[in-house]
């Protein structure tokens, strides 16, 4: 799942690995979820970054697993910019997700290839079911490997904050996704 927000996604800012903390508003609103009863004792993974630690901490209620390839895709250059700006700006180079292929590279940043190739080992090695919080550039890669979708077109899937995105790894080492997130549970 998609940490909760922050600051800079409010303001529409590209925010990659800086280490942006949840805002109180995010901390409030997943202080009312939990997750569903049984993926309560699954193992908790979370990439390093300050937003998904917290969003890991209030909705499993324990520290999660630190998983360093689950950190955000670099945005290099474009950190702390907001993509309707880059849009504006001729020769940024900036794009639509659905124009990205996958070797799109902000400057001095990274391609949702070389996301995939830093998780793809990761992936193999989670046994069981876990719950993993970690950042959109992720999850795009994992589902863009679960659907077939290649970053062409609009994506097959809809990331949406609160759901859990169900993807079962299978032995050869293929991913699969059925398209249907889950949604947390409020508390009663």
């Amino acid at each position: 799942m998609r940490h909760g927000h922050t600051a800079w996604n409010r303001a529409g800012r590209i925010q990659g690995r800086t280490d942006e903390p949840l805002d109180d508003q995010a901390r409030n609103h997943l202080s009312q979820l939990q997750l569903p009863p049984d993926l309560v004792n699954a193992a908790l993974l979370s990439s390093p970054l300050i937003r998904a630690i917290e969003t890991a901490r209030l909705l499993g209620q324990r520290d999660p697993v630190i998983a360093p390839e689950l950190v955000e895709m670099d945005w290099g250059d474009w950190e702390g910019q907001r993509g309707v700006d880059l849009l504006a700006q001729p020769g940024s180079g900036y794009r639509h997700i659905e124009e990205w292929g996958w070797n799109f590279q902000p400057p001095g940043g990274e391609t949702p290839q070389l996301v995939w190739q830093r998780l793809r080992p990761w992936i193999s090695s989670v046994k069981g079911t876990a719950i993993v919080v970690s950042h959109i550039g992720v999850m795009r890669a994992i589902l863009a490997r679960a659907t077939g979708w290649n970053f062409v077109g609009a994506p097959p899937f809809k990331i949406k904050r609160d759901r859990l995105f169900m993807v079962d790894v299978h032995d050869n080492g293929t991913l699969a996704h059925d398209g249907a997130p889950m949604r947390l549970i409020a508390k009663a």
